[in-house]
């Protein structure tokens, strides 16, 4: 008899799928997203994405309990956005994570918010200062390809 149980993903290639699901979620809300996007903290966001309104959004995606548990390392990222999420999958505990902050559940087809973010407003200066760090780093990419 076959054995039909699913085999778990290693944590990058769970990685990868929630990401994916994000950025399809971020651009149906018309949010242009930007994976690994460094902060000026030295920090790198999973996934970042600025509306037409210029606020800035970013997902942390978390794979698994212990992905969370041994990077303590999210409210490094808050500073730097309007909206911060924590992506995981369906099957994720999200009793574990912060009440406060925002939950999106993601596969490999899309996302959805589960729990919606706070909000915050940053101020001019540091809003400028993150909109052209990000379009900066995909002018970038784009020059890469």
């Amino acid at each position: 008899m076959e054995n039909t149980a699913a085999v778990p993903l290693a944590r990058p290639d769970q990685t990868v799928i929630l990401t994916r699901g994000v950025m399809r979620l971020f651009l149906e809300l018309g949010i242009s997203p930007l994976a690994e996007f460094k902060l000026a903290n030295g920090r790198r966001a999973d996934v970042a994405g600025i509306d037409r309104a210029g606020k800035i959004t970013i997902a942390e995606v978390k794979s698994c309990r212990a992905d969370f548990e041994c990077d303590q390392k999210w409210p490094d990222y808050v500073e730097f956005c309007d909206r911060y999420f924590f992506a995981v999958d369906p099957d994720f505990p999200v009793e574990i994570l912060p009440a406060e902050e925002g939950l999106i559940l993601a596969d490999a087809f899309g996302a959805a918010i589960k729990k919606p973010s706070v909000d915050r407003t940053m101020a001019a200066a540091r809003r400028k200062a993150v909109t052209l760090r990000f379009a900066r780093q995909a002018a970038l990419r784009l020059t890469a390809l």
